[in-house]
């Protein structure tokens, strides 16, 4: 059983790597669809009841943030991987005025979720952490981590 976390600041490429990666074989729990905290706790719970593989497919930029699935994923058995998104503020700027009207994330936000980001550590509890940046052609450059603070 697999629980794997995303961080990263908006248009970093989280979701894309999402559909690429993870979507026959992990569900993805996203904000963006649900709208809600409290839905996504019903998904999340249900996911962990049903030993079910998944995503947490959110900026996730602090400890805090990550916090929420952690413990709770290790409890139930839960390998915990982290996949944190080198965040390129203008590449993500310019990929942001790209998507769709109502996908447009405000700038503010994106700079806000930029200025709280904290590089993940094994401490918090994962059992293995990635680097992603993107490559040429929109490409995924994926490393294993190679920085703990």
């Amino acid at each position: 059983m697999e629980a794997v976390i995303f961080m990263g600041i908006q248009a970093s490429g989280k979701s894309t790597f999402y559909r690429d990666r993870f979507f026959n074989t992990h569900m993805r729990i996203n904000l963006d669809m649900l709208k809600t905290r409290h839905r996504e706790k019903i998904i999340f719970r249900a996911c962990l009841e049903a030993k079910q593989r998944f995503v947490i497919d959110n900026t996730n930029p602090t400890i805090a943030d990550r916090e929420r699935y952690i413990p709770q994923a290790k409890e139930k058995g839960f390998y915990i991987v982290g996949y944190y998104f080198y965040p390129d503020l203008e590449a993500c700027k310019q990929r942001n005025q790209k998507r769709s009207p109502k996908q447009i994330i405000p700038l503010g936000g994106i700079l806000a979720t930029y200025k709280k980001l904290k590089v993940p550590s094994y401490k918090e509890g994962f059992d293995k952490l990635y680097s992603v940046k993107i490559g040429p052609n929109n490409s995924f450059i994926v490393d294993n981590w190679k920085l703990e603070i």
